[in-house]
């Protein structure tokens, strides 16, 4: 929303509303009308639906055997039913390409080194020929990560999303998973309206995303809200997510601004 719009909005004929512009604290509670904005966490029911969808129309979909195969999802599952449930799932690949003027196996070490200062149990996505020794994945950096975190390697020519959703979801509510990729194809591939609505707010709940990065100086993510960020009301009361300027928000990037709006 436009600056110009707060007037004509607070000038409803028959209606008499208050707008102003906040910055929601972190708790999710608005500073003009002391109302909690939403939370961004699915309820136990929600979870179960999302979970139970995105294996269902995702991960065992129609197009996931291009992706990989049934004997290398098998295996996956069964790894990582195996393993205690994983606090962070990386993908690897992604990540390591966020500094393309850096060596990807130093960029990834790094940016884990910096995950592990909160002792998280971690889950990192590779696949295989980042084991061979190259100028870009060196033996020492990758030996490095598999002594702070648990490690699978998929074929080459796989796909990473399937896998990172599979294990994010089976881990549970408390994980979530870093990667740049805004996973469009995978919202799509849901059957029914809800199923995205609720993919949707577990990725913006979810998902970490590294959003600056400087190799020895600085390491930043993508704060992850406590509350929803999508225009919500009481009926009395609207919350509408502001922009300054009319570029669009890539789905884990949070407003900064809001306009509340109150019926007097």
């Amino acid at each position: 929303m436009k600056k110009g719009r707060v007037d004509h909005v607070t000038s409803i004929p028959g209606e008499n509303w208050k707008g102003s512009l906040t910055t929601i604290k972190h708790s999710g509670q608005c500073p003009s009308c002391n109302q909690s904005l939403e939370s961004i966490n699915l309820s136990p029911e929600e979870y179960s639906t999302l979970k139970e969808r995105i294996i269902k129309d995702v991960i065992q979909g129609t197009d996931t055997f291009r992706k990989t195969t049934p004997q290398e999802l098998e295996e996956f599952q069964t790894f990582v039913n195996q393993c205690p449930p994983f606090d962070i799932v990386i993908d690897g690949l992604n990540v390591s390409r966020v500094y393309n003027k850096a060596i990807p196996s130093q960029t990834l070490l790094n940016v884990v080194s910096y995950l592990a200062q909160q002792n998280p149990r971690m889950l990192i996505l590779g696949r295989k020929h980042m084991l061979k020794k190259t100028s870009q994945w060196h033996r020492n950096d990758m030996a490095a990560l598999q002594k702070k975190a648990h490690f699978f390697f998929t074929e080459n020519l796989s796909e990473d999303d399937p896998f990172l959703l599979y294990a994010t979801l089976h881990s549970g509510s408390h994980c979530r998973f870093v990667t740049r990729d805004l996973l469009r194809d995978h919202k799509a591939c849901l059957s029914d309206s809800l199923t995205r609505r609720l993919f949707f707010k577990w990725q913006r709940g979810h998902q970490m995303v590294l959003s600056d990065y400087i190799p020895g100086k600085r390491i930043k993510f993508e704060s992850v809200l406590n509350f929803d960020t999508i225009v919500q009301t009481t009926g009395n009361t609207w919350h509408i997510p502001y922009d300054d300027n009319v570029l669009k928000r890539s789905s884990y990037e949070v407003p900064t601004k809001w306009l509340c709006l109150q019926q007097k």
